[in-house]
């Protein structure tokens, strides 16, 4: 019983400890260099920039158009 119950702590012990190993090689896994901020930059320069595309697309999509005219067209082919 005294045996099992000791093998019981060790496994825990080791179990609890081996986070802390794993937090020592943090950056070691995570290969940070010198390359990792444009990385980064390049990943997150479409997500910014990408509503100014849309936008710049759907200005150009309906900037010939009337209010006026359109609004009048959205009404008679509501009455169909």
């Amino acid at each position: 019983m005294m045996i099992q119950l000791l093998r019981y702590i060790v496994v825990l012990m080791m179990v609890v400890q081996t986070p802390a190993c794993w937090a020592l090689d943090s950056y070691r896994f995570l290969h940070v260099s010198i390359e990792t901020p444009w990385l980064i930059f390049l990943v997150l320069l479409p997500i910014v920039l990408s509503p100014f595309i849309l936008m710049a697309i759907l200005y150009w999509r309906f900037a010939g158009r009337n209010p006026e005219q359109q609004a009048g067209k959205d009404q008679e082919g509501g009455r169909e």
